[in-house]
């Protein structure tokens, strides 16, 4: 299953791959159900959980009913314990919005909810992050996780980020990190997709960031608290919610 998996992902475009789990997301839920591990996000329970990973697979963390992974849990998580998110009138900008999300905030009658990108068909207006369409202190709240790792100029990205944020407002911006690395790492020769993956963890990521990335988004103006929430739940939940410890949630504010 794991080399079947690896192949799905490196072979199949990722904006076919959303429109085929859709198919496909029931069909894995009834097979896997079980009480082993239980996906926060919608309450239902597995025996296992499904692998996933471009590079190195790992085992127990696409769950089979959402499609959620270790980082999209811990920030369900953190939004209903933690904030106003599920109860206040919002107005929110979500960038590559990911499908676990993405019907459960559009139904939420207390957001003004609207998604950005420039390839997915999840998205309501197709944008560069580089390049928003979109006007000054517009958004209380930014959800842009998993996309600045993909982006060559992630400096006029941060900068649009916090352009588009009202004063006062909140953006998580969550991005894989190495946080046994000082400093980010990027190297625009190499070019293979293989050994992109081998080394950045993904074909399609130009930089592996490091403990630095916390002070670059303060350096464009954020006040950046660095939330490591795995440490306020119960160590038998995070491993019952398969989430990574130690994963620390960006939370920005302007």
């Amino acid at each position: 299953m794991k080399k079947l998996f690896k192949l799905i992902l490196n072979t199949i475009p990722r904006p076919i791959l959303i429109r085929l789990s859709i198919v496909v997301r029931p069909i894995l839920a009834f097979l896997l159900r079980g009480s082993r591990f239980t996906d926060p996000i919608d309450g239902k329970s597995f025996r296992m959980f499904l692998p996933y990973g471009y590079g190195t697979q790992r085992n127990n963390v696409l769950s089979p009913s959402t499609l959620s992974l270790e980082r999209h849990r811990l920030l369900w998580l953190y939004l209903q314990n933690e904030t106003d998110f599920f109860t206040a009138p919002k107005k929110v900008l979500h960038f590559a919005p990911e499908q676990e999300f993405y019907k459960r905030f559009k139904k939420q009658t207390n957001l003004d909810y609207i998604t950005t990108d420039l390839f997915s068909p999840l998205a309501d207006v197709k944008a560069d992050i580089c390049n928003l369409p979109f006007e000054d202190n517009s958004y209380d709240i930014i959800l842009c996780n998993h996309v600045l790792e993909h982006i060559p100029d992630d400096t006029k990205a941060m900068q649009e980020l916090y352009r588009v944020l009202k004063p006062g407002g909140m953006g998580i911006f969550q991005i894989p990190q190495d946080l046994s690395r000082a400093t980010t790492f990027t190297d625009d020769s190499i070019t293979d997709p293989k050994e992109r993956a081998k080394i950045f963890g993904q074909y399609d990521h130009v930089r592996v960031y490091g403990r630095d990335y916390f002070d670059k988004l303060r350096s464009i103006g954020f006040k950046v608290d660095e939330v490591d929430y795995t440490k306020k739940i119960a160590p038998e939940l995070v491993e019952k919610y398969c989430l990574a410890k130690g994963e620390i949630i960006p939370v920005c504010y302007k």
